[in-house]
């Protein structure tokens, strides 16, 4: 009896801190931190900089090490008004990282030039803290 009770605690354990499994995604909602704030969807997601702004194209999906590596937009702003026949460029970009215990580490990289455009620290339910281009 002893001996089985242990081995229910042990799979409970090991069931509780198992690794992400393929195909579980980022959690939806808010993720933020120091010059970034990212909406996370269930289709991908928002990104917005201070003097720029991206989207992901496609879902979050994990690997079974927290990581996701993901294409989509990044779109470069400027202070000052816009102008009404002015458009913006869209470039393609990579966003890849690692999510943990509520965390997230985060690169973009322009796909067409190879160009890193930073690594983000991102929390989980933070707004993020934005200084919008003047």
């Amino acid at each position: 009896m002893m001996r089985a009770w242990a081995s229910y605690l042990m799979m409970t354990a090991l069931a509780c801190s198992a690794p992400i499994g393929p195909g579980d995604r980022v959690a939806a909602g808010t993720w933020g931190g120091q010059h970034i704030a990212l909406e996370v969807t269930t289709d991908g997601g928002r990104i917005e900089y201070d003097c720029a702004h991206g989207d992901l194209g496609e879902p979050l999906a994990l690997d079974r090490s927290g990581r996701f590596d993901v294409t989509g937009t990044h779109t470069r702003e400027h202070g000052g008004p816009v102008r009404e026949d002015e458009k913006s460029e869209s470039r393609p970009a990579r966003y890849a990282g690692r999510v943990d215990d509520g965390r997230m580490t985060m690169t973009v990289t322009l796909t067409d030039t190879g160009e890193i455009l930073g690594t983000f620290l991102l929390t989980k339910g933070d707004a993020g803290r934005l200084t919008k281009c003047l």
